[in-house]
């Protein structure tokens, strides 16, 4: 049965518009995407299907480009039109740390961090780099790694930071295991990275982990 042949109330796209788009499930929300289905099958089916595929929503949102398109019903045109959805997305929650305002909300740092960090496959350190009034002046991923780690270096991060003329910092790296919790040599790298910036005047405010679904502030674990 296709969807316009659904009772109005239970189409996603109605129902979204009646009821806002939390009420929505992931195949609803899906469905709306994909805007059709294929042959035999609606496009809130087809939801389901890929849903099963790969796991989970958040699965198929991270898919490689290969991955992606050999999903049924898909290729490299709704590819495409993903990573322009998910992009805007980041873009959308950059504009919290607008350079216009004052960094006064933790959440929304943390969730533009998660949004930058969480699904990448590789280690990534980063930094945000405030104006003494707290204003984002920049966001840098300044080191790559391994699934391992990252090689970080004090001295560049310094010249990054006189660069922008920066007055405090806050950095971030992922953790692909999932796991949160700083190791050892995090807490040693922040040890340095803050003493080095100290030199120069410049504050390490936090230093947050990014993991599945969970992150971990240095400020409030009391390790700066």
């Amino acid at each position: 049965m296709s969807i316009a042949s659904w009772p109005v109330t239970e189409r996603p796209r109605e129902k979204l518009l009646a009821r806002g788009p939390d009420s929505l499930s992931d195949a609803e929300l899906l469905a709306i995407f994909l805007r059709c289905g294929v042959q035999g099958t609606s496009a809130v089916d087809l939801a389901r299907r890929l849903l099963t595929q790969f796991g989970s929503l958040r699965g198929l949102l991270t898919a490689d480009q290969g991955e992606f398109c050999a999903g049924h019903g898909l290729g490299l045109a709704k590819y495409v039109e993903l990573q322009a959805v998910l992009e805007l997305g980041r873009r959308h929650l950059a504009e919290a740390l607008d350079r216009a305002d004052p960094l006064t909300s933790p959440d929304a740092t943390r969730r533009f961090l998660q949004a930058r960090l969480r699904d990448l496959p590789h280690e990534v350190f980063a930094a945000l780099f405030l104006d003494n009034r707290h204003r984002v002046i920049r966001y840098e991923e300044l080191f790559r790694g391994t699934i391992d780690g990252a090689s970080v270096h004090p001295r560049e991060v310094v010249k990054a930071a006189l660069k922008l003329n920066a007055a405090a910092v806050i950095f971030a790296h992922n953790h692909p295991s999932g796991v949160a919790e700083p190791s050892h040599a995090d807490e040693r790298l922040t040890r340095r990275l803050r003493d080095a910036l100290g030199l120069v005047d410049i504050r390490v405010l936090d230093h947050v982990v990014v993991g599945d679904g969970q992150m971990v502030s240095f400020a409030e674990r009391g390790l700066l």
